[in-house]
């Protein structure tokens, strides 16, 4: 008899349970549990309710052909860029970024450029109604482009819509915005998300349709949902920007048809996102004028080397306890660095409200950055300017050596 399968689902991890917990049993974290209906399945005299299934499709790992395919380029130069070249058909791509970063005016430009190179493309526009969407449209000068609109949250609904355009691409902005039918959750929940990505890759696979999809971040900046969305996906990509800044940079966190932490930079202008020729004479540039605290440094992004500067600010303070803010390197980093430079250096920073931040809004993983922000902090602390024309590369250690 058929049956609808109810339970709960963690949204840290995906796993299931028959019972609520206040704590998953896989991953151990609190009150992730959330409720979920699944559709009903078919039973059978066999045991656990299962019927005999028809033999899957099986074939030879050497029988695969080993050509790597054809990709559909955006041309935007940086975003085929983070792709590793272009969409590859049939993958499904994920795009995760802060509110008003640009991720609906990039899906709008590149589905504007597939379109002109012959290519149908589906637009899903589940957070706007198509004349929202026309109005973005002639700001960016792509009105007349031949994309296809799909006011539809109906996840199944869009799909078919889809297919009856035969659409060679789909863009759908963005997955928190459409529902899949049967389904006793709200749009955009755990349980929502979890089964719209796998359906998407399922159908994107099965008819070799490239699919783009965006996704809302939360506070700590990962995509809103299970983690178990970003398993699913063959690409994620982040967009980062700083607070009031031009500069964005699309950064690839996972990749299987191409280079993991590949980084694409744009600027965001009256008419749309551009990319940027040379990251490097742009991130200087947005450094400013130089001044005390400002150290130069190149670090290695995805498959290319980037000069930035790293900018830091020392002033007394009138607190019991001073403040260390830091934008785009992290805060126990600055702390680190600070602690490394008041022991081996002699230079205290115990009475002084520090400030660091890197230049064009970029986020500071490289390691061999360290001896910039170190540079940067004595300048500050000692409001001495350093060379312009010197950089800085090295990662310092707790003892003060220098790698």
């Amino acid at each position: 008899m058929a049956r609808a399968q109810r339970g709960y689902r963690c949204s840290a991890c995906g796993a299931e349970a028959a019972a609520h917990a206040g704590r998953c049993p896989r991953c151990e974290a609190w009150n992730t549990l959330e409720p979920f209906q699944r559709g009903p399945t078919a039973g059978g005299p066999g045991r656990g309710g299962h019927i005999a299934a028809e033999p899957g499709r099986a074939l030879s790992l050497g029988d695969v052909p080993d050509d790597a395919g054809v990709r559909l380029p955006t041309s935007i130069p940086e975003f085929d860029r983070v792709l590793g070249g272009g969409i590859v058909p049939g993958s499904l791509v994920l795009v995760g970024g802060e509110p008003g970063i640009g991720k609906s005016t990039l899906m709008l430009q590149a589905a504007a450029r597939l379109a002109d190179a012959g290519l149908a493309v589906a637009y899903i526009c589940g957070e706007e109604s198509p004349r929202q969407v026309k109005m973005r449209a002639t700001r960016l000068g792509v009105e007349g482009a031949r994309v296809t609109l799909i006011p539809e949250a109906n996840l199944d609904a869009a799909l078919a819509a889809a297919i009856e355009a035969n659409a060679d691409v789909l863009i759908i902005d963005s997955i928190q915005s459409v529902y899949v039918d049967g389904l006793e959750a709200r749009a955009g929940g755990p349980a929502q998300l979890a089964e719209a990505g796998a359906r998407l890759v399922g159908w994107a696979k099965e008819r070799e349709i490239a699919t783009i999809v965006t996704g809302h971040v939360t506070k700590g900046g990962e995509i809103a949902g299970p983690r178990l969305l970003e398993h699913l996906v063959d690409a994620v990509l982040y967009f980062e920007s700083a607070e009031s800044g031009l500069l964005r940079v699309l950064r690839a966190v996972k990749n299987r048809f191409g280079a993991t932490d590949e980084v694409g930079v744009f600027e965001m202008t009256g008419e749309g996102l551009r990319s940027v020729e040379s990251p490097s004479a742009a991130f200087l540039e947005a450094a400013g004028i130089p001044a005390s605290g400002c150290a130069a440094t190149a670090i290695i992004e995805g498959s290319r080397p980037l000069a930035i500067e790293v900018q830091a600010l020392a002033v007394e303070s009138h607190l019991a306890a001073p403040r260390r803010i830091a934008s785009g390197l992290e805060v126990s980093r600055l702390h680190l660095l600070l602690a490394v430079l008041a022991r081996r250096g002699g230079l205290f920073a115990g009475n002084l409200d520090v400030v660091a931040t890197v230049s064009g809004g970029l986020r500071l993983r490289d390691p061999a950055a360290d001896l910039a922000a170190i540079a940067a902090l004595a300048s500050a602390i000692r409001d001495k300017e350093l060379d312009p024309a010197t950089a800085f590369l090295g990662e310092v250690a707790l003892s003060g050596a220098i790698r």
